[in-house]
């Protein structure tokens, strides 16, 4: 039996949370194409026979503006010092000097998979030369080339992990696929849908706070605040007319009962909390 801590890091929108789905077969990391959409470490708990993997997606390595950002880079830290194996992601779409200079800078003590990312968006020669420059990297125990969104070289990677973990009993002894609560997957998943239909910054000044999950018989009622900086804010998550937000709510709604696997009666309220990505007391209040 083999088990241990696989912690994906990588620059924002290098594919982490895409990976953390594939490798789990489940969707557990919210996904978009803008960039910083991860606030959180989200582990997933991958079990087999022969193994059980701890994977954790992380927030995208950034410089921190404010004191969100703060708490997202500390749980990357957090991240870096559990981690039995690191997979450090790069999109291939992007500077390889830089995505190296950013994993050199993390003063890893584990062993390291690179993990090429977006393979299909870039021609055979330009894989090759990429693993060519990481090959021999100190931080580079292993090179793996793969398309996470088309679940192309998962399989290789899975194998290339397994032969970097120690044996060991499981950590976990159900069969959770994560230890984070319910609550928390859904407040994800009616942020992904604002990141899906606010364009700009919107998204950016915006969490969710679920304050009601209750199971009935027949449905399970949960009821979650919108959190926005400023008034303008929430006149355009609501829309005209409360527009914006019925959209908001039957898009979430469906994800959340194909989540869950229960109807759902979704109630959604918006909310100001002026300078909230800085204020300590809020951040804590929403779970960062």
């Amino acid at each position: 039996m083999k088990s241990g801590f696989v912690n994906i890091f990588g620059k924002p929108n290098a594919g982490k949370s895409t990976l953390l789905n594939a490798l789990m077969g489940e969707k557990l990391a919210i996904v978009s194409p803008k960039v910083q959409t991860t606030r959180h470490r989200i582990k997933g708990i991958l079990n087999s026979n022969d193994y059980q993997i701890i994977f954790s997606d992380t927030p995208g390595i950034i410089e921190p503006k404010y004191k969100l950002h703060e708490k997202m880079m500390a749980a990357v830290k957090s991240s870096l010092e559990d981690a039995d194996v690191a997979l450090l992601m790069v999109d291939m779409t992007d500077d390889l000097k830089e995505a190296d200079d950013v994993f050199s800078s993390l003063s890893l003590k584990v062993p390291c998979i690179v993990v090429l990312n977006k393979t299909d968006l870039v021609k055979k020669e330009t894989v090759d030369n990429a693993i060519q420059f990481f090959t021999g990297k100190k931080y580079a125990e292993k090179v793996v080339a793969l398309s996470a969104l088309n679940n192309a070289g998962v399989g290789e990677l899975l194998d290339a992990i397994l032969s970097l973990l120690s044996e060991g009993e499981p950590f976990y002894i159900d069969d959770n696929l994560s230890d984070l609560p319910m609550k928390f997957f859904v407040g994800e998943l009616i942020r992904e849908k604002i990141f899906y239909l606010y364009q700009e910054e919107i998204p950016y000044h915006t969490t969710v706070l679920v304050q009601q999950f209750k199971e009935k018989e027949s449905l399970t009622k949960i009821t979650a605040d919108i959190i926005v900086q400023r008034e303008t804010q929430k006149g355009i998550i609501l829309g005209q007319r409360g527009k914006m937000i019925k959209q908001l709510g039957t898009l979430a709604r469906k994800d959340i009962e194909e989540f869950i696997g229960r109807k759902v009666f979704l109630e959604l309220f918006v909310k100001v909390r002026p300078k909230w990505r800085d204020n300590e007391l809020h951040l804590r209040e929403y779970g960062y």
